[in-house]
């Protein structure tokens, strides 16, 4: 028997776990459980349990992954959405890995469970296509899907909603909060919730490395960009039968706040939770997100198995702009906060001005569009004028640029400005395709 010696051992953590009973009591003190696993200190995760109803609906969606990834490549291109940079319908290999090769390991399926078609408005799909597009299911190619699909990213979303306002709770306490402010009012208003099926395919060798990368070898390092993430536990399978994950380090791997790299485990029937960049800058640091990825299975056990998993993306409306007025004696408590946070460095100048909620479709897609290619100039806030409370305009504005950059410096003008949407292009340029 074959064996991958080479693997570090793997400190496994249990997610800090809420029971749905205790979550839907809004009156229920939950902030000790929400700082364990979401504040300055946790793994930006965790899980949710004895949802009703849940595991059937896990059972029924992640079954017909393999059956969507096994539809024909006519079927498939069929689903594909080059308008949204794929993200609506089918998406396979147009990702890029850590190593700049073409994501090819894994298949998606990205659908708004809630709304079909989220707006009408010419100008809003042209400005925001991977939000506001329409969904494309295979209704003649495999029927089953729409209707595994829509329940199930909807009680996620309905859970996810309920702990929002725990988190509320939690991240506002002694803060005066504006009755439509928060974390829960925001998603409420929100049209363009994405779920996303994924399918990873079979090994076709055993290895003890892939592109000498197995930590991250079935989903790179990344941090979510959105506010709330709903994740299902992974269901594997080989030669079309349920079994269990056939190697121990295999998994969903976080980065802790002192970058000890921990596997985070959380039951079947339990739906994990992680927080996203946008709800850490919103929430001044109070709820952090973390990095994480994905490792697959290696060893002759592991040839020929699949995983199947379900992910909903709970956002702010894209085209979320909101006129805040702030005490200007707050300013330099904000910028100061925000150095703290752990966001990603590349887009942390911008995340200066995302801090008071300029328009949320807008910056959301620079993150979001961190893996695709951009296409919009984004919206950036004037300056604070000299009075005591100023109004925030929206407005077209350069990004201004420290003198000392430490990171992409190749991408910055020796003018040193840009506005939201030129930098977001680079990056995009940098790390994934040209525009064509």
């Amino acid at each position: 028997m074959s064996s991958c010696s080479s693997q570090p051992q793997t400190h496994v953590v249990q997610t800090v776990s809420i029971s749905y009973t205790q979550l839907k009591d809004k009156g229920a003190d939950l902030s000790a459980k929400i700082e364990e696993g979401f504040g300055p200190n946790g793994l930006g995760i965790l899980s949710i349990a004895d949802v009703p109803g849940y595991s059937s609906l896990r059972q029924n969606l992640l079954h017909l992954s393999p059956r969507l990834a096994g539809l024909s490549d006519d079927q498939k291109r069929d689903l594909e959405d080059p308008d949204s940079r794929y993200n609506f319908g089918w998406s396979h290999g147009k990702e890029k890995l850590e190593s700049g090769k073409p994501d090819t390991l894994k298949g998606s399926f990205y659908a708004n469970p809630v709304l079909d078609k989220p707006t009408s408005d010419p100008a809003l799909i042209q400005r925001y296509p991977s939000y506001c597009g329409a969904n494309i299911w295979p209704r003649s190619a495999l029927p089953e899907l729409e209707p595994a699909f829509k329940p199930l990213g909807k009680l996620i979303l309905e859970v996810g909603m309920l702990l929002a306002y725990h988190c509320d709770l939690y991240a506002f306490q002694g803060m005066k909060m504006l009755e439509d402010d928060g974390l829960e009012q925001i998603l409420r208003r929100s049209r363009c919730h994405k779920g996303r099926l994924l399918y990873y395919f079979p090994a076709k060798h055993s290895s003890c490395s892939q592109d000498g990368e197995s930590m991250s070898s079935w989903c790179g390092w990344h941090t979510d960009h959105g506010s709330l993430t709903g994740l299902t536990r992974a269901m594997f399978k080989k030669d079309a039968v349920e079994i269990s994950c056939p190697d121990n380090a295999a998994g969903l791997y976080v980065k802790s706040r002192s970058g000890q790299l921990v596997k985070v485990v959380y039951g079947e029937d339990e739906i994990a939770y992680q927080i996203g960049e946008t709800t850490e800058i919103l929430s001044r640091g109070r709820l952090c997100a973390t990095p994480h990825c994905v490792r697959a299975p290696l060893g002759e056990a592991a040839f020929g198995v699949d995983r199947s998993t379900f992910a909903l993306f709970m956002q702010p409306d894209c085209d979320t702009t909101k006129r805040e007025y702030v005490k200007s004696s707050c300013r330099t408590a904000f910028c100061g906060n925000l150095r703290r946070l752990r966001i990603n460095s590349q887009f942390r100048p911008c995340a200066y001005l995302f801090l008071l909620l300029a328009g949320f479709g807008n910056v959301l897609s620079n993150l979001f569009r961190h893996f695709y290619v951009s296409f919009s100039v984004f919206n950036l806030f004037t300056a604070f004028s000299n009075a005591s409370t100023v109004p925030v305009i929206v407005r077209d504005e350069k990004l201004k640029f420290p003198e000392v950059v430490h990171i992409h410096q190749e991408l910055i003008p020796s003018r040193g400005s840009l506005t939201f949407g030129e930098y977001t292009e680079k990056l995009l340029d940098k790390y994934y395709h040209l525009k064509m």
